[in-house]
């Protein structure tokens, strides 16, 4: 098989959807000689923020002289990146060696075990352990959960550090409706004995996740708490401890990103006070200050001013908004939607028109992707306007500012086909 083959056999995994549990990874793992018992992991799981968190990690820890793998999803620009080596993503040529070794075992469990097919999410979580764990061996893989944590692939291994970035209603299908019902699935992340990090809003999941920590006797973390972030407008200081870290001015804009990179931190500390690295606390923040992550607030062209932003929940819906507010000062935008279907469309949509001068709704090549017609539906206070070629639209687009975002997915196939140069 070519890179064109590979590609192809692991999308066609996608005709099997979502299938909640471990066995099968734990059975393919186990075919493959246990990779993921040779990796030192840090394990990042959230509702929102997870992605920025392990750039700030990442950034960070190579600055620092560390070799690192990352395994992130969704991808945005390539495939490749979802399994990154110091941020950079893996050659082609390794996806084909990757695929060539899971293939034969992911057949073997269809053919021979009551477990049946792999998903696609099953094999690119197993080719990332087996790389990372048989094949190009590093000092750290930061992994970052795909849905929820209890019945996740990634939560088939002993981290060194667990962080859980946020508790938001998502994918409430399949997690729960309630913060404590996610707080219960993602508060899995916590193993015995293991330091955690964490930032949770919400007073149930909070309480939650507090004593199941102290039942793990797992040391946690807690912003607000234990951490402390003071926003200086563009700059931040962090505190933690006798640790007190002035003027730091990210990259990345919003609040949010800020709080993302205070869990960074203080994980690392955590580390560096274990001896498990040596670190510089002047590269860390150099490091984390130019951080970018693509499709996260990026600015895409200048006049006419685009921004593209992953916001898929009402959590990184709020925090857009504010962004745009707070940091472009703009009260009135143009808004590009599209979602996938199992999101809470409606109140996405509302709390977008907050700073919507006009609201385009438009669909993708998305197997999940949600029809624009059903998308328009769930608008109640205005009318959007419904886009068929949002490729034509994008690139002849004659207002002010234009902010695209609904989904990852979408911010994916976007930067694959709109030519922002012309």
């Amino acid at each position: 098989m070519n890179y064109l083959d590979s590609l192809y056999w692991i999308h066609e995994r996608n005709k099997f959807g979502i299938k909640p549990g471990t066995k099968r990874m734990e059975w393919m793992l186990e075919r493959l000689g246990h990779p993921e018992q040779n990796i030192k992991g840090i394990h990042v799981g959230g509702t929102n923020g997870k992605g920025s968190t392990v750039a700030y990690l990442r950034a960070a820890l190579v600055e620092n002289g560390y070799d690192v793998g990352t395994f992130t999803s969704p991808y945005i620009e390539t495939f490749n990146e979802r399994i990154s080596l110091n941020g950079s993503p893996v050659s082609d040529d390794v996806i084909v060696d990757l695929v060539a070794r899971v293939k034969p075992v992911s057949e073997e469990m269809e053919a021979e075990t009551e477990y049946g097919t792999a998903t696609e999410f099953e094999i690119i979580t197993t080719m990332m352990f087996l790389y990372f764990g048989a094949i190009r061996p590093v000092d750290f893989v930061i992994v970052e959960a795909g849905l929820g944590i209890k019945n996740d692939s990634t939560n088939v291994f002993s981290p060194i550090l667990t962080i859980l970035t946020s508790i938001g209603l998502d994918h409430t299908d399949l997690l729960g409706s309630t913060y404590l019902d996610i707080a219960k699935d993602k508060g899995d992340i916590i193993k015995a004995d293991t330091p955690f990090v964490y930032s949770v809003k919400e007073d149930d999941a909070l309480k939650y996740l507090s004593e199941y920590a102290e039942k793990q006797q797992a040391p946690a973390y807690e912003l607000d708490k234990d951490i402390s972030v003071v926003s200086e407008e563009d700059e931040f200081t962090y505190r933690f401890k006798d640790y007190e870290l002035e003027n730091i001015a990210l990259h990345m804009l919003g609040e949010h990103q800020k709080e993302n990179a205070a869990l960074a931190i203080t994980a690392l500390i955590v580390m560096f006070e274990a001896g498990q690295i040596q670190l510089d606390f002047n590269k860390m923040i150099k490091a984390m200050e130019e951080v970018s992550w693509t499709g996260r607030i990026e600015e895409v062209k200048e006049k006419p001013l685009m921004i593209i932003d992953g916001a898929h929940n009402n959590e990184s819906i709020d925090a857009l908004v504010s962004t745009i507010q707070n940091y472009y000062h703009k009260d009135k935008v143009d808004i590009l939607f599209s979602a996938v279907s199992g999101k809470p469309i409606h109140h996405m949509l509302e709390d977008l028109g907050q700073i919507a001068d006009h609201v385009y709704i438009t669909d993708f090549d998305f197997y999940r992707a949600k029809p624009k017609e059903e998308i328009a539906n769930e608008a109640e206070h205005f009318d959007p306007i419904l886009i068929d070629d949002y490729v034509d639209f994008v690139e002849n687009y004659e207002g002010d500012t234009l902010v695209i975002t609904g989904s990852l997915y979408f911010i994916s196939e976007v930067k694959a086909k709109v030519n922002f140069e012309a």
